[in-house]
């Protein structure tokens, strides 16, 4: 059936951040927890970073997260957007780091809604009903920013199951014919 790990689906953001948590078990996944963390009400940029640090801190506490998974800031037309969640990005992964995640993973947006929805110009709307379906679970719309996170995690572990993707420069069928040469008739 293969081994059991716990993923960390993270959605970074300055205003609201997303956190998503699955369990894994061979190509099964299902639903653990997920929220947000409202920023909004913090006073300055240093505050925010600092939230967000303790949160996924105590998120890891809670789940003890094997893996990583993380939306990669967009490109914008604003750079000073992409840095203010370069930043938020990376009090996330080192707070996640320091719990004892083995590794990180970054997923474009689109990406993750591709693998969700198989679409990746998909609304946040259509990927919480996908996720809902997929889960089994019912979600609640407020909270769109962590079902993005859920996804996430679902993506990384969709990843990681499919003998067909890429990985570390190896992609399709040359990475699986390397991985599984007793399936090759000779």
């Amino acid at each position: 059936m293969g081994p059991e790990k716990t993923i960390l689906g993270i959605d970074p953001g300055t205003q609201l951040l997303g956190f998503g948590v699955i369990r894994a078990v061979g190509k099964k996944a299902s639903y653990v927890d997920m929220g947000i963390l409202d920023l909004r009400k913090e006073k300055d940029a240093y505050s925010k970073l600092r939230a967000i640090h303790e949160c996924i801190s105590e998120v890891c506490k809670s789940y003890h997260p094997d893996e990583l998974a993380i939306e990669s800031p967009f490109y914008g037309k604003n750079a000073q957007v992409v840095l203010k969640l370069g930043r938020a990005q990376g009090a996330a992964i080192i707070a996640a780091l320091q719990g004892g995640v083995a590794s990180v993973t970054e997923y474009a947006p689109r990406k993750a809604k591709e693998a969700i929805v198989g679409n990746g110009a998909a609304s946040k709307e259509q990927v919480q009903m996908m996720l809902e379906k997929t889960l089994g679970v019912t979600l609640e719309s407020r909270h769109l920013d962590a079902t993005d996170a859920l996804a996430i995690a679902l993506c990384h572990h969709y990843q990681n199951v499919n003998p067909l993707a890429s990985a570390k420069g190896k992609a399709g069928w040359e990475k699986f014919l390397q991985e599984h040469p007793d399936r090759v008739k000779k």
